[in-house]
């Protein structure tokens, strides 16, 4: 989920819940066009929403009334050893409805509906050039971070992603442990032991469309930085933001 304008409308007017109609599947895939400009090949067809909610997977959709305004789906994974979880593979917004919000909505209903069947682990991947996605991953939701995979998706025709390689960070959401439950219910975070940081400069999103090339070696440059430091073992445990930067804080999570 990336970006935000001035909605026109109120948060508590917005309803959560399970998508289960080919009707409403088929909205969820005309959402990705606008959302992110998908040319019809990198789309998510109806028939994947279908299979996910037939073996384990979810699909939630949240609606201002009648109209959906953004989804989420997730397929079950498999752990070496056996164990399950969750892989959040797809959320979006639409422009208009990103300060409200809905992001956290769906992501309770995940949350929710996982801890119904005994699964304690969803996982997802995320750009780390979008700070306040960072942000809200890591400080809102309590996710935590120790693997970064080098152009999962390949290059998109998104305009989200501004021509560079889909780099991706991988969140990973222990939503059973006390620390998630304790952030979700709005108590103070304790502060981490911070060992290192990667800054990214809030002006990406404007150089993504206006200077790739400089763009292209921020990207580089934070990308060195992740591998070296998740290869000592350090770990995302917390992130800053400032009207300048954001800053992933690295440490020793356990």
């Amino acid at each position: 989920m990336a970006g935000s304008e001035t909605a026109h409308m109120s948060a508590p007017t917005i309803q959560v819940r399970a998508l289960t109609t080919h009707a409403e599947f088929a909205e969820a895939v005309r959402l990705q066009k606008e959302i992110w400009g998908f040319r019809e090949v990198e789309l998510l067809p109806v028939r994947l929403f279908v299979v996910a909610t037939k073996v384990g997977g979810q699909a939630f959709g949240a609606f201002d009334g009648e109209k959906m305004i953004a989804f989420c789906l997730a397929i079950p994974g498999l752990k070496p050893g056996g164990k399950t979880y969750l892989h959040s593979h797809m959320l979006g917004v639409l422009p208009e409805y990103r300060n409200f919000g809905v992001g956290r909505m769906l992501k309770l209903a995940q949350r929710e509906e996982a801890l119904s069947r005994g699964i304690q682990l969803i996982e997802w991947t995320f750009d780390p050039l979008e700070i306040k996605n960072a942000y809200f991953n890591i400080e809102r939701l309590g996710a935590i971070v120790r693997r970064y995979v080098l152009n999962q998706y390949g290059t998109t025709t998104s305009h989200l992603h501004g021509g560079l390689p889909t780099d991706r960070c991988i969140a990973e959401w222990y939503i059973a442990r006390p620390e998630v439950e304790s952030l979700l219910a709005g108590k103070p975070r304790q502060q981490p032991l911070v060992q290192a940081r990667i800054t990214v400069p809030a002006a990406i999103a404007r150089l993504r469309q206006e200077d790739p090339k400089q763009a292209r070696a921020i990207q580089s440059s934070v990308s060195e930085q992740f591998q070296k430091y998740f290869d000592q073992g350090l770990a995302v445990i917390g992130f800053e933001r400032t009207e300048e930067f954001g800053a992933y804080l690295l440490g020793i999570w356990e």
